[in-house]
């Protein structure tokens, strides 16, 4: 297995990352919530662009996997800092962007800050505006209470131990919502999302399809796939999905 690397940001956040030098378009893969580089998608992506000879990048936020910080510490907008950091330091040209969960809402962001690079997206399960409209929305008026007072407030996870949301990230998540405002995607774009996933609906989905603008957008809806969309069938179709955006399909 290659070394892992890292990268010293501005912001002085160390990243750990791993790239695969080739052709172009660059793949960027951005992982989800507390996921890290290590994860099947991101991994089976890699040896999968190796094998084309195809440019890849996966790293890890801070906070998460090797990356310095805690998570505790993080929020969308300090992770929408480190993939900037990343993909302007370690990549050139143009950008296929792969975002998972909420690197899927990270993909947005950063179609938003450099539309110009971005060649084609593939978004699996994306999670637009989640603090908002998936935590804040169904937090009671006691969870909402110890926000305010303790700071923080811990919720159930169907995937892994429980997740801790701090009232900095509902805070800093009001800041980088993009189904509010109009969200210009000037590329191929492909969304893919299954039907029994637990943390994305279907609904959420279909809301960023119609909210969003350009000319060639799709949604693959694929019935009983579950929020890790990592099965050989899914994985896939991300790779099917990948060709598509590029022409290639």
């Amino acid at each position: 297995m290659a070394a892992t690397d890292f990268l010293e940001t501005a912001q002085r956040r160390r990243l750990a990352y791993h790239k695969s030098d080739g052709a172009g378009p660059t793949i960027v893969f951005l992982g989800g919530l507390k996921s890290d580089m290590e994860g099947t998608k991101a991994v089976h992506l890699e040896a999968w662009a190796q094998a084309r000879r195809q440019g890849f990048l996966r790293f890890d936020y801070s906070g998460h996997g090797e990356s310095s910080g805690a998570f505790t510490d993080g929020c969308i907008g300090d992770w929408h800092e480190d993939t900037l950091a990343a993909v302007s330091a370690l990549t050139e040209g143009p950008l296929i962007v792969v975002g998972s969960s909420m690197g899927g809402w990270q993909s947005l962001l950063l179609a938003r800050e450099m539309p110009g690079r971005i060649a084609g997206m593939v978004t699996i399960a994306a999670a637009p505006d989640f603090t908002e409209d998936g935590y804040w929305a169904s937090f009671s008026e006691e969870q909402k209470a110890a926000l305010e007072g303790v700071g923080h407030v811990e919720l159930p996870s169907d995937y892994m131990e429980p997740y801790v949301i701090t009232k900095r990230m509902i805070e800093d998540g009001r800041q980088r919502l993009v189904l509010r405002v109009p969200l210009d995607l000037p590329f191929p774009v492909r969304f893919l999302q299954g039907t029994a996933d637990t943390a994305v609906s279907v609904e959420t989905a279909v809301r960023l399809l119609e909210h969003a603008s350009g000319p060639d957008m799709r949604l693959l809806l694929v019935k009983d796939a579950d929020h890790r969309f990592s099965d050989g069938p899914c994985l896939g179709m991300i790779e099917q999905a990948v060709l598509d955006v590029m022409g290639q399909g």
